[in-house]
């Protein structure tokens, strides 16, 4: 069961009762969160690209793939978009027609409503496909190679099936050598699971925000680079989760 909330910054969350969490920080506000936490970090790195392929892990209430259109129309409208978001729980998907969204998302009604009763949503310009399925499940089965990777799934301590080493490795495959995952996580064993992927890790910091993290196999401009080995030498028992030390 969900309960919708309202967020510092006025934007609505919702409560998760299964998992004991917000889908957003309630301090950072939704809106504000999903765009310094994911969107805008993605958006400044691959503002150049033609056509941009985005992973959504988990789509929840949907803002990182409805901020990321609003996002795209309002400063790169020549680029196409494709999304592809696993969630598990459909009845949260279909409820969100009547979810309590920001005003920017008005224009976006048409999207929201063919997401929530189909699943999809295509134009010349637009490709979402929103899929009721486990994100372990979709992740291994995903092929291609993508831009980018909201890792937004609820927290390690609440739901740590999707913040493993073995889970990372399918990412990893999936975004390659260039592209990106964004995360609010900031927990070492998230960053050891992605270090241990082969992807260097960079703290995402601004104003109005807590701090995130970012990770790529490349070289990044612009953020501070994470001195992993000294973070592991600091902290010699410290580990990434591992699915052989899960009940999975």
């Amino acid at each position: 069961m969900t309960k919708w909330v309202e967020s510092d910054d006025g934007s609505y969350t919702a409560y998760s009762e299964q998992y004991d969490e917000h889908y957003h920080s309630t301090k950072d506000g939704a809106l504000n969160e999903s765009l310094k936490k994911h969107v805008q970090p993605a958006f400044v790195l691959y503002g150049n690209k033609k056509h941009l392929k985005i992973i959504d892990i988990c789509f929840g209430l949907g803002f990182n793939t409805l901020l990321s259109l609003y996002y795209r129309d309002r400063y790169f409208p020549n680029m196409t978009l494709e999304i592809y978001s696993p969630e598990l729980d459909g009845a949260l998907v279909a409820s969100l027609v009547d979810f309590p969204y920001p005003e920017i998302f008005k224009p976006y009604q048409k999207v929201i409503k063919e997401l929530a009763t189909a699943g999809q949503y295509e134009d010349e310009w637009t490709r979402i496909t929103v899929e009721i399925t486990d994100a372990r499940v979709a992740m291994r089965e995903l092929e291609g190679i993508w831009d980018v990777c909201y890792q937004d799934a609820f927290s390690p301590a609440s739901n740590p099936v999707l913040w493993t080493k073995e889970y990372f490795a399918d990412v990893a495959r999936l975004i390659g050598n260039e592209g990106i995952l964004t995360t609010y996580s900031m927990a070492l064993a998230t960053r050891l699971a992605l270090y241990e992927n082969g992807l260097n890790i960079y703290l995402n910091q601004g104003e109005g925000y807590r701090s995130a993290t970012v990770a790529s196999v490349r070289e990044l401009e612009n953020l501070e680079k994470i001195d992993m080995e000294h973070k592991i030498a600091c902290n010699p028992d410290a580990t990434s989760l591992r699915d052989e030390n899960l009940a999975l």
